[in-house]
C-alpha cells in the first residue's frame, strides 16, 4: 500500500503576531514544522511527504527538513485548498501515485503515531478517515454578539488532521472545485463531491498552534552535570562561581577551573540534549586558554535559546575538603543568576566536605554535581544544508 502525507505549511501564521512563520518556532526543542514532519516519517507505513511551502519559506522549510528522506517541496498556493490542490497534482505525477494520502495541518505537531495508525486503518477500510474528537463544551449560535440558540453536543464533533482518503477520488473531488468555493479542509471536499467522510479517533492534545499563546506550553527537561579538577595549579585562589576565593592552589584547568559553571554547563546542554562542554568548548583551542567560565555560562544559555529552550532553574552540590565556601554562597547564586536569567531563588547550591573520604577528602580536588530543569522556547534555528527533491 503505497501512502503520502501532504503538509500544508504555506500560510504566513499572521494570527500568531510573530514576525516569522510560526511553523519555524519551537515547540518541545524542535520546529512546529519538523516536529510534524517528523511524526509521518517514522511511520513505517508512510513511503513520502508533500509539503507545501510558500516560496518565502522554501529555503527554510528545506534546511528544517534536510534529514528526513523522500519529502517533496510543493509550490504553496493563496488558500489552503489550493495548496493542497497543487500537492494532488504533483503527487500525481509521480512514475507510482499514491493509494492513499493523509493531509495533515503543520500546525498541528503532537500527532501521535496511535492517530496516524487510527487514520490509514479508517481510509483503507472506508476509503475515507477524518480524525475527531467529541465536543465536551456547550455549543450556541450567536446573533449580533447575543446567544440566539443552543446547539445540541450529543453528535457534535471537533475535526482535527490527520484526515485520510482513497487518492483517486479525492483528487478527482479537487479538480471538480468550482471557481470561488471555499473549503476549510480536505473533508469538505470529499463530502461535496464524493461522499461523507468517516470519522476515526482523533486525540485532544492534537491541537492546532494558530495565535502566540499556544506556545506558552509547559514543557519541561531535567539534564545532569558532573565535573572535577584537581588542585595544583599556580596561584592563591580557585574560582567558583565567578568568584574568587582563597585557596592554598588553583584548580588544573585549560579555562580558569570554575568546576561549579563547568558543571552547570554540562547539565543545561544535558537536558537540550546537546553535546556538553568539550565539544562548544575544547580544551585544544587556544582561545579557551584561561577563558572566563561566567562568559562560557553565558554562551550556554544563547546555545540552548537557540534551541529553543529557556533556563528553568538549576541546583549544584560543591564536593569540598577546603577551602570554605558558605561565605560565598550567596555571591555565587547571584552571579549564576545573572548569566542565566533567573531569579537568585531559582538557583540552589549546597556544599559539602565528602565526610573526608577520597580525594575529596585528602584535599585534592572539587567535584560539583548539578541538575537542571529547562522549559521549551520558540526561534527560528541554524541553517542546515539542503538535501530534498523540490517540485
Amino acid at each position: 500500500m503505497n501512502i503520502y502525507a501532504i503538509l500544508p505549511a504555506a500560510g504566513t501564521g499572521s494570527r500568531a503576531g510573530f514576525a516569522e512563520n510560526k511553523l519555524f518556532r519551537k515547540a518541545g526543542g524542535e520546529s512546529v514544522l519538523r516536529r510534524s514532519a517528523l511524526a509521518f516519517a517514522r511511520s513505517a507505513r508512510i513511503a513520502g511527504l508533500a509539503v507545501c511551502v510558500r516560496g518565502a519559506d522554501r529555503q527554510a522549510a528545506q534546511a528544517e527538513l534536510a534529514d528526513i528522506p523522500n519529502v517533496l517541496f510543493v509550490a504553496g498556493g493563496a488558500t489552503r485548498t489550493d495548496s493542497v490542490k497543487n500537492a494532488l497534482e504533483a503527487l500525481a505525477a509521480l512514475p507510482c501515485p499514491p493509494d492513499f494520502v493523509l493531509i495533515h495541518d503543520a500546525a498541528r505537531p503532537f500527532v501521535t503515531q496511535a492517530v496516524i495508525d487510527g487514520c490509514i486503518d479508517g481510509a483503507i477500510k472506508n476509503g475515507s478517515a477524518v480524525c475527531a474528537v467529541p465536543c465536551t463544551d456547550t455549543l450556541v449560535r450567536a446573533e449580533n454578539g447575543f446567544i440566539a440558540h443552543d446547539i445540541g453536543r450529543e453528535n457534535a464533533y471537533l475535526l482535527q488532521t490527520p484526515q485520510g482518503f482513497a487518492f483517486v477520488p479525492l483528487l478527482k473531488a479537487y479538480r471538480s472545485i468550482g471557481e470561488g468555493e471555499a473549503f476549510t479542509d480536505d473533508s469538505g471536499v470529499f463530502a461535496k463531491y464524493v461522499a461523507p467522510p468517516c470519522l476515526c479517533a482523533g486525540e485532544r492534545r492534537n491541537t492546532k498552534l494558530t495565535f502566540a499563546e499556544d506556545f506558552a506550553m509547559d514543557t519541561f527537561r531535567t539534564g545532569v552535570g558532573v565535573d572535577t579538577h584537581a588542585f595544583g595549579a599556580a596561584g592563591g585562589h580557585i574560582v567558583l562561581g565567578g568568584v574568587q576565593i582563597a585557596a592554598k592552589s588553583g584548580l588544573r584547568a585549560h579555562s580558569d577551573g570554575d568546576v561549579l559553571c563547568h558543571a552547570v554547563m554540562d547539565a543545561l546542554l544535558s537536558a537540550a540534549g546537546l553535546p556538553d562542554i568539550g565539544h562548544f568548548f575544547p580544551d585544544t583551542d587556544p582561545q579557551y586558554k584561561g577563558a572566563d567560565s561566567m562568559v562560557l555560562l553565558s554562551r550556554v544559555r544563547a546555545i540552548l535559546e537557540e534551541n529553543g529552550f529557556a533556563v528553568n532553574n538549576v541546583s549544584a552540590a560543591i564536593l569540598a575538603k577546603q577551602p570554605k565556601l558558605a561565605p560565598h554562597i550567596a555571591q555565587m547564586k547571584h552571579n549564576l543568576a545573572a548569566a542565566l536569567g533567573i531569579a537568585e531563588s531559582a538557583v540552589g547550591i549546597s556544599a559539602g566536605t565528602n565526610e573526608g573520604l577520597g580525594y575529596i577528602g585528602r584535599g585534592e580536588g572539587i567535584t560539583v554535581i548539578a541538575n537542571a530543569t529547562i522549559c521549551s522556547g520558540s526561534r527560528i534555528p541554524r541553517a542546515k544544508a539542503l538535501r530534498n527533491a523540490v517540485i
